[in-house]
């Protein structure tokens, strides 16, 4: 048996000098946002290394069913994300609102109880973040502040819905990747019928284009609703490019953060349309960390390390004696994911241990 990897990117190498590779620039950012005294929003951008203005994509998080798992999250997840935009010529930030990893204030965008979900209501939070970042990073002399996009997963997604409803200036379009609010648990979602209503209102406003994006096996929002929430916001009158994309994975919420060869022909069909394609040809992926995968793992522990070696960091591979394996990536410290790895594997071996760290081996 094997674990199965969290946040298993299929492209893109994360280093952690701050130098992703020679054709692009990585930048620390905090950005100040009402609530957030000091600290700010946490954020990371990724672009082009060399000079220039160039249009902004904002990447927005989603939202984990477990509370403590929040302060968990990290930027850095994204970063492989964030860096497909870059290959197109974008400047990627990935913002995390308040509540959110290192991010200054409290946690804003409680929907209330399951009974009584207060969708529209927790969106005014998420939207007030994002226009924060809008805002601040229009101002930067690398930004083009009227060429801007936001593109947000599942709850990230859900906000950039909203975003589009009370649009910034510079604000010219939004992509939607498994958009939604309340999944409590697989195939569950809190009242999702003022879910559809939220999208409905949302839609009475948004005269942007848009683009989301569903897998058939979403298990946190899938196929049926997610064609209730797009009738019920094309029917109020805001303008959607629907696609209900194959089934990834076991759980095709995942297709964001796993997926990138399956989204980016559609993402890249998206921006041909609107006028927003930068380059004609892509900057090439970083080099993978010469790091080799342990000698006792199957053809597909060794598919799985390859992956991970592709990972956004803080990362950790295990394997155990019998050649169980297990990783996990994205996380706030090399500590975290050593332990999640760790978690990982053990699901299916008593023995496991940590044979990478990042892009070393311990």
């Amino acid at each position: 048996m094997i674990a199965r990897p969290a946040f298993a990117i299929a492209a893109g190498l994360f280093c952690l000098n701050g130098a992703l590779a020679q054709d692009y620039t990585r930048e620390n950012l905090r950005i100040p946002a009402k609530g957030t005294g000091s600290s700010g929003l946490e954020a990371i951008m990724v672009r082009p290394a060399t000079s220039g203005r160039y249009p902004l994509v904002l990447l927005n998080h989603g939202s984990p069913r477990e509370a403590s798992d929040r302060k968990t999250m990290s930027p850095t997840a994204y970063l492989p994300q964030a860096t497909e935009f870059a290959r197109r010529g974008w400047a990627a930030v990935v913002v995390m609102r308040r509540g959110y990893g290192d991010s200054g204030g409290d946690y804003a965008e409680r929907v209330g109880s399951c009974n009584n979900p207060d969708y529209v209501g927790a969106s005014a939070a998420s939207v007030a973040d994002l226009r924060a970042a809008i805002v601040h990073l229009s101002s930067r002399p690398d930004i083009d502040p009227a060429r801007i996009v936001s593109a947000g997963q599942s709850a990230g997604g859900f906000a950039t819905v909203a975003l589009t409803a009370n649009p910034p200036k510079g604000l010219v379009a939004g992509i939607s990747f498994a958009g939604g609010r309340g999944s409590r648990s697989d195939d569950e979602v809190c009242r999702e019928e003022r879910l559809v209503e939220a999208m409905r209102q949302f839609g009475q406003r948004s005269r942007l284009p848009m683009l989301w994006i569903y897998a058939e096996n979403d298990r946190f929002f899938g196929p049926a609703l997610a064609r209730k929430m797009r009738d019920a916001f094309v029917g109020a009158g805001g303008q959607v490019q629907f696609v209900q994309a194959p089934a990834f994975g076991r759980d095709g919420h995942s297709l964001f953060a796993s997926g990138i060869p399956e989204w980016t022909p559609a993402v890249d069909q998206f921006l041909k349309a609107q006028r927003l394609v930068m380059r004609d040809e892509l900057l090439p992926l970083p080099p993978l960390p010469a790091i080799k995968p342990p000698a006792n793992l199957s053809a597909s522990g060794r598919a799985g390390f390859d992956r991970y070696r592709a990972a956004a960091p803080h990362k950790a591979f295990a394997v155990s004696s019998n050649g169980s394996w297990g990783w996990r990536s994205g996380r706030r410290t090399a500590r975290d994911a050593q332990d999640a790895a760790l978690k990982a594997c053990a699901d299916h071996a008593g023995d496991c241990r940590i044979v990478a760290i990042d892009d070393a081996t311990p």
